[in-house]
C-alpha cells in the first residue's frame, strides 16, 4: 500500500477580492489542518471576475458545498434571481431570443410541435413563444425558489443569482474569519523562487517573508505570481475575440427583474444586469466608434473604461502556483462567464488538491481540464461575434475550429457535438445560438422522430399544463422577495 501523503501546511491566496476570499473559504474547508492566508493586495480595477455582480447556476451549487447560504446572499448582499438572459438584435432585424438554464429547455426539441408551434421556427425573426418554464415565468414576472425536498411545479427551473459585489464580499469575509482564515495586509515587495519552477516565499513590504506550500494567484489580469515564473506563456485570443474596449456605467436605480439583457447596437453590444442594488450597464465598443458615440450608446454616466487584451495562460498551474479567474484568462463580461470560469477553476482545484509534494500528473490534469474550460469560454464568446448582425458591427470573425464545427453541425443537423468541460449544457448552448439568430437545421433523425401532428398537439398540451401549474404556484416575484 502507498503511504499517506504529507498534506499542505500553509496556502497563500494572493488577492482579497470576492474570488480570493471564496477561494480561501474553499481551501480552508478542504484543509482544516492547514493555515490559509489571504494576502490583501490592492484590488486590480481590471479584474472583471472581482467586479462581477452575478455568475451562472454552477455558482449556486459551489456556494452550497462551501457553506455560503443563498438566503444570506439574498438578505445581506441584496441578492436576486435570474431565469433567462435575453438577446436583442444579434440576428436579422427584429429578431430576439432568450437563453434559460438547465437541461429541460424546450423539452420537445425533436417533435413537430417544437418545429411548428407559434407559426414558425423558434429562431425566426420576431419574438417566439417561450420554450422553457424559465421563459414563461420571466415573461409573467413570477418566481419563487422551490421548497427544498418537496415536489414542485418549479422543480425543473434552474436559475442564477445576482448580488451587490461589496455586500457579497463582506459576507464572504465574515465566513472566512469564522473559519480561521488569516488576513495579511500589505504590498508585494519581492517573489522568492524555489528553484523548481515555483515560489518559495513572498516578501511583504513591512511584514517580512511569507512562505507557503501552495500559492493561489487571484491578482487579476496582472497575474503577479504566475507571470513571475519562468514557464509562463500567454495564448492570444485577439484573433477570435475582436473587442478591445469596454465602458462601464455608474450603477443606475435598482430594479427587480428575472432577466438580464445583451443588445447589439451599431456602436457595439450593451449589457444590462438588473439588481436590487442597481442596474449594471456596460458597453463593449465596436472598432472605429468614437468616444462620444460610445458614451451616447452607454446611456448613463460612465464609471470606468478598460482596454481588453483577450487571452489565457497556456498553463494556469506552474510549480506550486495556481492562477484563477482573470489571472488565468482575460475576456469581456459577455454572457456572465467571468466569475463562472473562476468558480469552475476553484472547484477543479479543490477536486485535484495536492499534498506538499505536488505530483506532475495532477498538475497536468488540472491544466488540461482548465484549458478545455477556458477554450470553451472563448468559443462561447466567439459565437456572439459570429452572429449575423454582429458580423456587420465587429467585422467578419475568424472562428476557432471547435466552434466552426459546432455551428456547422447546428446548421446542418440541428445538433451540437459533445464538449468536455464546457460552461454551458448542450441544451443551453443550443438556446443561446437560437437567441443569437443562428438557424437550427434538421437532420434525418429529427425528421424521422418528429411524429404525427397528434403527438405535437399532445406535447403542446403537456407543456401548456406544465406552464399553467408553474404560474399558479409561483407568486409575483416582488411578493416572493418581500417574504
Amino acid at each position: 500500500m502507498s503511504a499517506a501523503r504529507d498534506p499542505l501546511q500553509r496556502v497563500v491566496v494572493a488577492g482579497a477580492g470576492q474570488l480570493g476570499v471564496l477561494a480561501a473559504i474553499g481551501l480552508r474547508r478542504a484543509l482544516p489542518g492547514a493555515e490559509v492566508v489571504v494576502l490583501g493586495l490592492a484590488p486590480d480595477p481590471g479584474a472583471l471576475a472581482d467586479r462581477a455582480a452575478t455568475a451562472l447556476p454552477f455558482t449556486n451549487r459551489l456556494h452550497d458545498r462551501l457553506g455560503i447560504a443563498e438566503n444570506d446572499i439574498v438578505t445581506r448582499a441584496q441578492g436576486s434571481h435570474r431565469l433567462v438572459t435575453r438577446y436583442f438584435g444579434w440576428g436579422e432585424e427584429g429578431q430576439g431570443g432568450a437563453m434559460p438554464y438547465g437541461a429541460s429547455i424546450d423539452p420537445a426539441l425533436r417533435t413537430r410541435f417544437a418545429q411548428e408551434w407559434g407559426g414558425g421556427p423558434r429562431n425566426a425573426a420576431g419574438q417566439m413563444p417561450a420554450g422553457s418554464l424559465g421563459e414563461v415565468l420571466a415573461d409573467a414576472g413570477r418566481f419563487a425558489v422551490p421548497p427544498e425536498g418537496e415536489p414542485s411545479p418549479l422543480a425543473e427551473v434552474d436559475y442564477a443569482l445576482r448580488w451587490h459585489p461589496d455586500g457579497y464580499r463582506a459576507l464572504l469575509i465574515e465566513t472566512a474569519r469564522k473559519l480561521g482564515v488569516i488576513h495579511a495586509p500589505g504590498e508585494l515587495a519581492a517573489i522568492e523562487p524555489d528553484g523548481a519552477g515555483g515560489i518559495a516565499a513572498l516578501s511583504i513590504a513591512g511584514a517580512g517573508r511569507l512562505p507557503a506550500d501552495l500559492f493561489v494567484d487571484c491578482t487579476g489580469p496582472a497575474a503577479l505570481l504566475l507571470t513571475a515564473l519562468p514557464g509562463f506563456a500567454l495564448e492570444d485570443w485577439s484573433v477570435e475575440l475582436p473587442l478591445r474596449r469596454l465602458i462601464v456605467a455608474r450603477p443606475q436605480q435598482g430594479m427587480l427583474a428575472l432577466e438580464d439583457r445583451f443588445s447589439l447596437l451599431s456602436e457595439g453590444w450593451l449589457g444590462e444586469v438588473a439588481g436590487r442594488a442597481g442596474l449594471q450597464i456596460a458597453l463593449g465598443v465596436a472598432p472605429g466608434v468614437t468616444e462620444d458615440a460610445a458614451l451616447r450608446a452607454l446611456g448613463a454616466p460612465p464609471l470606468a473604461g478598460f482596454q481588453l487584451e483577450p487571452g489565457r495562460a497556456r498553463a494556469p498551474w506552474l510549480g506550486n502556483v495556481v492562477a484563477l479567474g482573470d489571472a488565468a484568462a482575460r475576456f469581456e463580461p459577455l454572457a456572465h462567464l467571468n466569475l463562472d470560469l473562476a468558480h469552475r477553476q476553484l472547484d477543479l482545484l479543490l477536486e485535484l488538491l495536492p499534498g506538499r509534494a505536488i505530483e506532475p500528473p495532477e498538475r497536468a490534469e488540472y491544466n488540461r481540464r482548465s484549458a478545455l474550460t477556458m477554450d470553451a469560454v472563448r468559443d462561447t464568446l466567439a459565437a456572439h461575434y459570429a452572429a449575423p448582425a454582429a458580423q456587420r458591427v465587429f467585422g467578419l470573425p475568424i472562428l476557432p475550429p471547435a466552434l466552426a464545427g459546432a455551428l456547422d453541425q447546428f446548421a446542418r443537423r440541428g445538433r451540437l457535438p459533445f464538449r468536455e468541460e464546457a460552461p454551458l449544457l448542450g441544451q443551453e448552448f443550443q438556446a443561446l445560438l437560437a437567441a443569437l439568430g443562428f438557424t437550427q437545421g434538421r437532420g434525418p433523425q429529427a425528421v424521422a422522430a418528429q411524429g404525427p401532428a397528434a403527438s405535437a398537439a399532445a406535447e403542446a398540451l403537456r407543456f401548456r399544463r406544465q406552464a399553467e401549474a408553474a404560474l399558479a404556484f409561483a407568486p409575483p416575484y416582488a411578493e416572493f422577495m418581500v417574504r
